[in-house]
């Protein structure tokens, strides 16, 4: 049956039931069975299931969720896209995805699938593998329009990359059991490979993504944020001299005598105002991160996925240490921005769901590298989600990526927040920057006196 092609509801159906009922056995042999898959869903919470080819029964313990039913069963039609990365893959592979997955949500966006609603959805292996997330989208068609159908086949055609995208089907059969079908293009055609019935399964304890950060976005060392910027150097220009920056820096770097201070904020916290104005007052240099040398690149790495951005920024840490290293043997040195700023908006954007699935408190995740030079004091500034808007209002500047995530996602500001307070070793001492100028100042002063010899 071609793809393009649909055969009446009814007729499609029977063909369906039909079909799946003597290829179990091949279908065992397509589908990984063991593997589960998590879907966002409006209310920031996540929906498990996996995929059955011999439908054994619910799995121990899971329950079907409700929540579930109704979106891969609504009206309409579902398809599921997910981009396959082997879990022994290398970061040129890991990169390339990261663009594949960036590129199709640009896509997704457009044209047809404008009438359609976009989930983000997760394929992973039970039991925490790194390197077996793989990453895609739920795409629902209210209006179960062939073009849809059609725009999504040119989706795939026009993948030069391999492996393709998996594209799935949602089916429910005349027994009320849901299906998911799988598709693959072969000789230009887009033929049936397999087919599975979608079974409830458990929320794992830790989000499955979790694994996967410290090789995707949350790096461990220089050398795990270096490798994956050396994969981009065919297609931008600019990463091999960022690359040369940071080979010019010594891998191991020790802090000077005096203090170094961190200041972290989300934007329009003051945290440019205080830096300055405590810089001023402790005679200190002030540093920033990214550093200038590669600020100027900035934009470059902010449209870029995920991974390219995050070990850009890891990069600039590591240019910014040496910098601390030198400056601090002969004066204080404020910094606005560091590691932790990196991590935080790493963890809101690749953890999918809400507050409770972020890492628990105390998790490894939120260690400071070990081979990244360690402040003396990190101060974290807050002010309430209302002012903190009314200022970014007065600037009347043009608002970074960050600031219009933060402004239209509630979820997403409130996940920085909270992935700031469980940083560790060392801590953020939170600030209340809602006071005047004046007082703030005076408040981080005192810290800056109680913490720092």
């Amino acid at each position: 049956m071609a793809f393009a092609s649909r055969p009446p509801t009814q007729l499609l159906l029977g063909r369906l039931t039909r079909q799946l009922r003597p290829r179990r056995g091949a279908c065992a042999r397509t589908m990984v069975p063991d593997r589960c898959f998590a879907l966002e869903l409006p209310d920031c919470t996540l929906a498990h299931f996996t995929l059955r080819a011999d439908a054994p029964g619910d799995p121990q313990g899971a329950r079907w969720d409700p929540r579930l039913a109704a979106i891969l069963g609504s009206p309409g039609r579902n398809y599921s896209l997910c981009l396959p990365v082997a879990p022994d893959a290398g970061y040129g592979a890991r990169v390339r995805a990261a663009k594949l997955h960036q590129r199709l949500l640009h896509q997704l966006r457009r044209g047809p699938f404008q009438q359609c609603q976009l989930r983000r959805l997760l394929s992973y292996c039970p039991g925490g593998q790194p390197g077996s997330a793989q990453h895609g989208f739920l795409l629902h068609d209210p209006w179960d329009c062939l073009e849809t159908r059609r725009a999504l086949v040119e989706l795939l055609r026009a993948c030069e990359e391999s492996p393709h995208p998996h594209l799935g089907e949602f089916e429910t059969d005349p027994h009320g059991q849901l299906w998911q079908r799988l598709w693959a293009l072969q000789d230009g055609q887009q033929v049936e490979v397999g087919s599975a019935l979608v079974m409830p399964t458990q929320e794992p304890p830790l989000h499955p993504v979790l694994p996967d950060l410290p090789s995707s976005v949350v790096f461990p060392s220089r050398e795990a944020a270096r490798a994956v910027l050396e994969a981009c150097t065919s297609f931008i220009p600019e990463v091999q001299a960022v690359l040369d920056l940071v080979d010019q820096c010594p891998k191991q770097v020790q802090k000077g005598k005096f203090p170094v201070i961190v200041i972290e904020g989300l934007d329009a916290t003051g945290k440019t105002t205080v830096t300055q104005s405590v810089s001023d007052s402790l005679k200190a240099v002030l540093l920033k991160s990214p550093p200038s040398c590669v600020a100027q690149w900035r934009k470059i790495f902010d449209d870029e996925p995920t991974i390219i951005r995050r070990a850009f920024y890891s990069l600039g840490n590591y240019i910014v240490a040496s910098e601390i290293a030198k400056e601090s043997t002969q004066s204080p040195v404020v910094v606005d921005r560091y590691w932790h700023s990196t991590a935080t908006y790493a963890l809101a954007t690749e953890i999918s769901g809400g507050l409770q699935h972020l890492p628990p408190a105390h998790h490894h995740i939120y260690q400071w590298p070990k081979d990244l030079l360690k402040p003396d004091l990190v101060l974290l500034l807050t002010v309430s989600p209302e002012e903190r808007m009314r200022r970014i209002a007065g600037r009347g500047m043009e608002k970074t990526r960050e600031e219009v995530e933060l402004e239209a996602n509630n979820v997403f500001r409130q996940k920085v927040e909270v992935s700031y307070q469980r940083m560790e070793n060392p801590s953020c001492h939170v600030v209340d920057a809602s006071p005047s100028r004046e007082k703030v100042l005076q408040t981080v002063l005192s810290l800056i006196r109680n913490n720092c010899n």
